[in-house]
């Protein structure tokens, strides 16, 4: 199975917004299976359980542990380091999406953003990662 069936594409949310949470689980779950949690702390237990998505799209502010912080967990751990993380910031910050970038984040997305637009992003991703399972 490749990344290209997108029935079977797991993205992880990671978003602490109600509103954004709604916005992101109507878009997404279109075309992908889609699991939301509210913060970092709760997403790495997520993947704790045993629950490997195919991506995680995260929001830089979230509680607990920061978008930046949630990278460094996830490619530090051997198991998940492959998972795609692509980042959501209201702030357009060169400094932050350097540091998210050169952490191990694919790509950064400032918000409001275009859902069109990261549809596209999703996929670039899911394309650059995409390998026979």
């Amino acid at each position: 199975m490749a990344f290209t069936d997108t029935n079977k594409i797991k993205i992880l949310v990671v978003e602490d917004d109600p509103y954004m949470q709604i916005i992101l689980n109507e878009f997404l779950s279109a075309t992908y299976e889609v699991e939301i949690t509210d913060n970092g702390m709760a997403a790495l237990a997520f993947l704790q359980n045993g629950n490997i998505p195919n991506l995680i799209l995260s929001d830089y502010n979230t509680p607990e542990i920061t978008g930046l912080q949630l990278i460094e967990q996830v490619k530090a751990s051997d198991f998940f380091k492959s998972i795609p993380i692509i980042i959501l910031s209201g702030e357009e910050s060169s400094e932050k999406r350097i540091r998210c970038l050169d952490s191990g984040a694919d790509d950064f997305v400032v918000k409001p953003f275009n859902p069109a637009e990261l549809a596209a992003r999703i996929r670039v991703v899911l394309r650059r990662v995409e390998r026979p399972l």
